[in-house]
């Protein structure tokens, strides 16, 4: 009987093929004998439909009509073509690109290729002539553009951001007349910025951040009249801020941050009245802050943070009365905090750290109520600490200040971090300190719970919540802060932290490599520097990757040891929800140890320098080995057993084995890292959460679309299930080789429950012969297939997973290759004392 049903399913699938190819080679309206070349529409067919972006349910005859990412003209030559960025419909994103010909699609005017995984620039793209739009940002291309782009007199927005491509930037794009949008960010250009593009007069947005560019500020470029986002950070430019540049009354958003670039701010700068956000941190800027600024009207972001700058803050910053991020830290500005800012009711961030301001901390800093980040460190404030200032922040830090009193009682439920060291304060410690995550009280010798340590940093321990003294933490982070001050009012190089499970004062800490902080359960010690040397100051070179929130670096320290680096960007180090997540990937990871989980090593916490360091693993994403034709060859079934068993033992260690629970919210192949020996860890821990049994652990929607459990989608209700079913999905994955996404859509429809396991399985390596790799294989699609259940009740949970991978395999009754998916799903392949 299995035999005849084998050969009906083959019969069916032969006719199904051939009606596919029937639509592919002929679609409605065209006609021609078997001799005739191909029309252009036929062609435009065939490629599209050897792209392999959309699942066999969409007729390719009605590409126009409802493929998503498709557009057409009256005549049904395509013009608009984008890979649908639904993960249910997009299969091996790179695998057919580099096999398609572009130049089949002579009437495209819309191309966008991005998050494709590209190596290479696929071919014939320098014959689509009438492009308006192409965009290949967020790839893997290397080396020069290799087209000229004046081959696309049309184009009005280029965006090539987010790749590694090097070389200078082309000086044919002043020949792009149209050109509206040029995004060049996030790559490896050199050389100066072309002065041609002064003659684009259309240009609206340009960004060439995060490069390697150098040269003088190019100032012409900056009078284009039309410009409204003009984006040059992260660069090495040089200059002054001209005068002249400022008639550009367009201009909404200017970022020249992290540059070299000096002199004084032009007292100009108030003709900007549109301007929306001005950010020029990080560069050797000096005199004093004009009055002028005030002017900015529209102004919500400032920073002017990390530079020379000296005078006092003009009172005229209080008429920026739509201002949400005021950072003017990390300079030389002396004199009071004025009173004129507490007109400034929006304000979100304040950083007026490391200067040299004095007096008190005015009352009127309780009454922004819309207030989550306060940066006061570092000046030479005293008085009392204003009762009310901890009730509505995120991010409190008074440290290294003159302050006295006592500690106001009044804390609000969100402040997740409050340094108070280095202070003169006095009375007890309010209980309430003990809700808040990460708070500092050491070299306060007044105070009456002994915090009058105002030893190296690095010493600082861990305050216990339940006794009256010091000891290490059995449950919450040991963080170390560590400041740098070569001299008395220095730049100061970032306060670094970090957790350790032992009581015991370091040593040796002059030692050249290590004296700013240490790593917890690591065999040396790793020194800001050593971070900043190796990376050459977070140089793109070093970028490998990006995770949820912040950038991905590789650093070998002078050990030699090799360590990987994820790096908040300034915007996100200011945004408080990936505040909220560095600060609770840290809080997770510190907590747990298992071979299978990425394992911290340490991290800093600073508003200009936020990063964790972790181990490097080798091979990088899940993802990446099996979008990649030559790696996933290497992946044979017992090595991709093998990585499923890791992330089904990590997962029932942090479900079944911590307390409380952790469920990581965000389980995909993206997040599941693997080493030289293909040894599976689970990472990126920002969403984690914790559960509380007392609580209906209610959640936003987070994740990754494809992976989500869709109880989610109506309950809102996160629980160790909804990690299991996302496991499910990676579980698949590995096994076919790619995203499971329209298999899931029709997994209980019988059509597909017909399917024999063996097609079901990736195609690009041999089928498994032996017999442990038979029952290895069928087991993990078995167990992939029942923590699919759209019922999280029937899931199994990850200790059972884990168990039964761990068990003897049972036989199976049946030859593998006629194992069917309604048998793996009713275990109808296992003895009955099996199932």
């Amino acid at each position: 009987m299995a035999i005849y049903t084998s050969i009906l399913i083959i019969i069916i699938q032969l006719l199904l093929c051939a009606s596919i190819n029937s639509y592919t080679t002929k679609p409605p309206g065209t006609h021609r004998n078997s001799t005739s070349k191909l029309s252009q529409l036929d062609e435009e067919a065939n490629a599209l439909f050897s792209l392999h972006w959309w699942s066999i349910q969409y007729n390719i005859s009605n590409r126009c009509n409802n493929w998503p990412g498709v557009g057409c003209n009256n005549n049904g030559s395509i013009t608009k073509l984008s890979p649908p960025k639904d993960s249910t419909y997009v299969f091996n994103r790179d695998l057919y690109v580099r096999d398609i010909n572009f130049s089949v699609f002579s009437n495209l005017v819309h191309l966008d290729l991005s998050q494709m995984n590209l190596y290479e620039l696929p071919m014939g793209l320098s014959s689509l002539k009438k492009l308006t739009l192409l965009n290949l940002s967020y790839n893997n291309i290397q080396d020069e553009i290799p087209f000229s782009l004046a081959n696309f007199p049309q184009l009005m927005v280029f965006d090539v951001s987010n790749n590694l491509i090097t070389g200078q930037i082309p000086h044919e794009i002043a020949k792009l007349e149209n050109l509206v949008t040029l995004d060049l960010s996030f790559n490896m250009f050199s050389g100066t910025i072309p002065l041609s593009l002064s003659h684009v007069t259309s240009l609206n947005h340009l960004r060439i951040s995060n490069n390697r560019l150098d040269g003088e500020l190019p100032t012409k470029i900056l009078n284009l009249s039309q410009l409204k986002n003009f984006d040059l950070s992260r660069n090495r430019l040089l200059g002054k801020l001209p005068a002249t540049f400022v008639n550009n009354s367009q201009l909404q958003n200017l970022n020249l941050s992290d540059n070299r670039i000096g002199g004084f701010i032009p007292r100009e700068i108030g003709k900007l009245a549109n301007l929306v956000v001005l950010d020029l941190s990080l560069n050797q800027l000096e005199g004093p802050i004009p009055e002028q600024i005030g002017c900015l009207k529209n102004l919500t972001s400032l920073h002017l943070d990390s530079n020379w700058i000296n005078g006092s803050i003009p009172s005229s910053i209080g008429l920026l009365t739509h201002l949400n991020e005021l950072a003017i830290g990390f300079n030389q500005i002396p004199g009071l905090i004025p009173a004129e800012l507490e007109h400034l009711v929006y304000l979100k961030v304040l950083d007026i750290s490391n200067n040299e301001i004095s007096g008190g901390i005015p009352k009127w800093i309780s009454a922004l109520t819309q207030l989550t980040d306060i940066r006061l460190q570092g000046n030479h404030l005293s008085g009392v600490i204003p009762y009310g200032i901890l009730n509505h922040c995120i991010h409190v830090d008074l440290s290294h200040n003159r302050l006295n009193g006592s500690i106001p009682s009044q804390i609000g439920h969100d402040l997740l971090y409050l340094d108070l060291n280095s202070n003169n304060l006095s009375g007890k410690k309010p209980k309430e300190l003990d809700s808040v995550p990460f708070f500092y009280l050491n070299c306060n010798p007044f105070l009456d719970d002994g915090y009058y340590d105002c030893s190296d940093p690095q010493d600082q321990l861990d305050y216990d919540h339940h006794d009256n003294h010091f000891r290490p933490s059995k449950a919450l982070v040991l963080i170390i802060v560590a400041s740098v001050l070569i001299s008395f009012g220095s730049i100061g190089v970032g306060i670094c932290v970090l957790r350790s499970r032992h009581r015991h004062k370091l040593k040796d800490k002059a030692a050249k490599h290590g004296d700013l902080f240490s790593i917890w359960n690591y065999d040396g010690k790793i020194a800001f520097e050593d971070i900043i040397e190796a990376t050459e100051d977070f140089d793109i070179r070093y970028c490998i990757g990006a995770g949820s929130y912040g950038s991905v670096y590789e650093a070998q320290l002078p050990s030699g040891k090799t360590v990987a680096l994820k790096k908040l960007h300034k915007t996100e180090s200011e945004n408080p929800s990936f505040y909220n997540s560095f600060c609770n990937e840290v809080k997770v990871l510190t907590e747990i140890r298992h071979r299978n989980i990425i394992r911290l090593y340490g991290y800093c916490l600073h508003n200009r320098c936020m990063f964790l360091v972790y181990e490097y693993l080798e091979r990088g994403s899940l993802f990446y080995n099996l979008a990649n034709e030559i790696e996933a060859k290497e992946l044979n079934w017992r090595k991709r057993v093998k990585i499923i068993k890791g992330t089904a033992h990590a997962l029932a260690y942090m479900h079944h084995h911590c307390t409380p629970p952790i469920v990581h919210r965000d389980v995909s192949s993206n997040n599941i890292l693997l080493n030289s020996e293909l040894e599976a860890c689970v990472s990126d821990f920002g969403t984690a959460r914790l559960l509380d049994p007392d609580s209906s652990n209610q959640t936003l929607l987070v994740g990754t679309y494809g992976y989500i459990a869709p109880e989610l989608a109506y309950t809102m209700s996160v629980t160790t299930k909804c990690d299991v079913y996302s496991f499910g999905v990676v579980a698949l994955e590995t096994m076919m080789g790619h995203h499971p996404g329209e298999f899931i859509t029709t997994m209980s429809k019988p059509c597909t429950q017909q399917l024999l396991m063996k097609d079901l399985l990736d195609p690009r390596i041999p089928p498994p012969t032996c017999g442990e790799d038979m029952q290895d294989v069928l087991l993990v699609v078995k167990l992939a297939l029942a923590c699919l259940s759209l019922d999280p009740k029937i899931r199994p949970s990850m200790q059972d997973v884990a168990n039964e991978i761990l068990a003897s395999k049972a036989p199976i009754l049946i030859p593998f290759s006629d194992v069917s998916i309604y048998q793996l799903m009713n275990q109808e392949i296992y003895p009955i004392d099996k199932k």
